[in-house]
């Protein structure tokens, strides 16, 4: 492998565009949950945490924080692929994918699975699935 392929798989992980503004500085991490359409019940169960902890405040716990961002990541690498698409990248997101076994990556977020979603994203941005 060439040390320039090399260094494009290793930077894959970070957008580099922000077409759907969900990482902008001063950015609110809800604005991922709508995005996905997800309600507090959705954001909980994606997450791991209760209900009752989802809130988007000053309070806002450091993993619902930091999870969110972190499916921001994946949204952004999204639209990226989609030229900064926002109607399609939603799409993608919502319709079920053979590749996923069937499932929305939507769904996938929704059910915790998240960070298998963004291998599964960064492997084909990579070239490594097609």
């Amino acid at each position: 492998m060439s040390a320039r392929l090399a260094e494009n798989k290793l930077f894959k992980s970070v957008p580099s565009h922000g077409y759907l503004g969900l990482l902008k500085e001063g950015g609110s991490p809800k604005n991922t949950a709508d995005f996905l359409e997800f309600d507090r019940s959705d954001v909980a169960r994606a997450i791991g945490i209760s209900e009752a902890s989802v809130r988007y405040d000053e309070r806002m716990p450091k993993e619902l924080e930091q999870r969110l961002r972190e499916i921001a990541v994946i949204c952004e690498l999204v639209a990226e692929h989609f030229n900064g698409d926002t109607k399609k990248t939603a799409l993608w997101f919502q319709v079920s994918n053979p590749t996923l076994g069937n499932i929305s990556p939507r769904d996938m977020i929704r059910l915790g699975r998240y960070q298998k979603l963004l291998k599964f994203i960064q492997n084909a941005l990579t070239g490594n699935i097609a």
